[in-house]
């Protein structure tokens, strides 16, 4: 009866590494599609969305499927417990990369106002703080997880330098309202990717410890 549960945790650890692989993807296709000003690219990565819904449902079924017939306790229900919380944080991801990829479709005509330098930052460090967070999960390592949290406070850093950057642009010339209004949306999109990989870290903490807070004097 064990070994029949271990072997569906080692299946639920495979959807759930195979679902951040997608998210991965979905990241990457959505900060291709923002430099390249690449349409085609950012239709694949809306419609890619449709993907990442259905496998959150796949895995989700499975956690039922085994808290149904295992009925697991302590330790085990917690893991899968935190797989559904981060199933959750895995599909607004997605959706996520898809809204940027949609404004990034009214932008593909037109000249940047200004070099996309630290919105493609933003995408590198969250797409790594997503990585990472599936690697600690899988590899029960609190230690990288404690890593992925510290992280998030460098993605809200470079949103503040990409908001400073956009409004002093509007304040020199007005006509650079829209475009720098769409850019920010697509920073604030990464900085919220980067809040939903911090939730999966803090998830990871939580399947160990029963409590999202790894830092102990916090």
């Amino acid at each position: 009866m064990r070994s029949r549960f271990e072997e569906q945790l080692r299946n639920l650890k495979d959807a759930l590494i195979e679902m951040g692989g997608m998210i991965v993807r979905a990241i990457t296709s959505a900060s291709k599609a923002i430099i390249e000003q690449d349409m085609v690219v950012a239709q694949w990565t809306i419609d890619f969305d449709l993907e990442i819904d259905q496998k959150e449902k796949e895995i989700e079924d499975l956690c039922l499927k085994i808290l149904l017939q295992q009925q697991p306790v302590a330790r085990d229900l917690r893991l899968i417990s935190a797989v559904l919380k981060m199933i959750t944080d895995l599909e607004r991801i997605g959706d996520q990369a898809a809204d940027i990829s949609e404004i990034t479709m009214h932008l593909v005509d037109k000249t940047y106002i200004k070099k996309l330098e630290h919105i493609p930052q933003m995408a590198e460090v969250t797409m790594q703080m997503v990585t990472d967070s599936i690697e600690s999960f899988v590899r029960d390592d609190l230690d990288l997880a404690r890593q992925v949290i510290k992280r998030d406070d460098e993605v809200d850093e470079l949103f503040n330098i990409v908001k400073t950057e956009l409004i002093s642009l509007i304040h020199k010339d007005a006509n650079n309202g829209d475009q720098a209004l769409d850019l920010l949306m697509i920073a604030k999109y990464f900085e919220r990717i980067g809040d939903h990989a911090t939730n999966l870290a803090e998830w990871v903490v939580f399947s160990h410890t029963g409590t999202h807070k790894y830092f102990p004097n916090e």
